[in-house]
């Protein structure tokens, strides 16, 4: 791997030293240099660097206000190679790789280039773990929660829309749909249920009910194990531990 490099500095002779230092390090190509902070903005602006050496003082914009300007997480991995001490703890905070004084020594340089070569591998490491989760969330299916449920009611069907249900109650083999002042009765289990709707729209807080979490107002906790959740309209209904636990992640999502 050749990294590209970029120098930029006010002084031509540590410009010098530091591209003659680099020319020793075969996977480093010096690809560029610059004399003030306007020209390593335009530089990083018009093309791809892997590691920038910068100054810190320099006419126009000091390396600070180049990182500033450019954003850290556009920035190429920065070395700073700097003629002052005090800029040490500033120079990491904006994630700098390294903090160079002048003048550089060959040893401090190539320990250096080679702890910007791991920084490298590093990112590119994580950016294919990246490239690879979001491939496997396009080829994972999505999943489609249904959006009416169809009731039949002898002769006579209805559709109710599942984002106006309130809360659903079990009532043996069927259950019981409660849609503002109506209920409707549904001949599918409240298990059947759970295991069909938006689990980020519906919790099943107790083993016989399920509610949809846009209506719960207030949640009470009533001891260890047991409690009970208010809905919008007034409803008070029993709660589980399973069912306050359901919710507290629904709600962290």
């Amino acid at each position: 791997m050749r990294l590209r490099a970029l120098i930029a500095d006010d002084e031509p002779l540590a410009r010098e030293r530091l591209r003659f230092l680099l020319s020793a390090e075969q996977e480093v190509e010096v690809a560029g240099e610059c004399r003030n902070g306007r020209e390593v903005i335009a530089a990083l602006k018009e093309s791809r660097f892997d590691v920038l050496f910068l100054d810190i003082q320099m006419p126009g914009k000091d390396g600070f206000e180049v990182i500033d300007q450019i954003g850290p997480a556009q920035m190429p991995v920065t070395v700073f190679v700097t003629a002052h001490n005090e800029y040490a703890v500033q120079a990491f905070a904006v994630d700098a790789l390294d903090y160079l004084t002048k003048p550089v020594e060959p040893e401090r340089l190539r320990a250096t280039v080679v702890r910007v070569k791991e920084r490298i591998a590093s990112r590119a490491a994580l950016m294919t773990q990246e490239q690879m989760k979001s491939v496997l969330q396009k080829l994972t299916p999505r999943q489609e929660f249904p959006r009416r449920l169809l009731v039949h009611n002898g002769s006579r069907d209805c559709f109710v829309n599942v984002h106006e249900i309130d809360w659903i109650e079990a009532a043996d083999y069927y259950a019981c749909l409660h849609v503002g002042g109506k209920s409707f009765m549904l001949r599918e289990t409240i298990k059947q249920l759970s295991e069909t709707l938006d689990p980020g729209k519906f919790v099943r807080i107790h083993r016989s009910v399920i509610v949809n979490v846009d209506q719960v107002s207030e949640i009470f906790r009533e001891g260890q194990s047991e409690g009970s959740v208010v809905l919008k309209g007034g409803q008070r209904l029993r709660m589980s531990k399973a069912g306050w636990q359901g919710l507290v992640s629904v709600s962290r999502r």
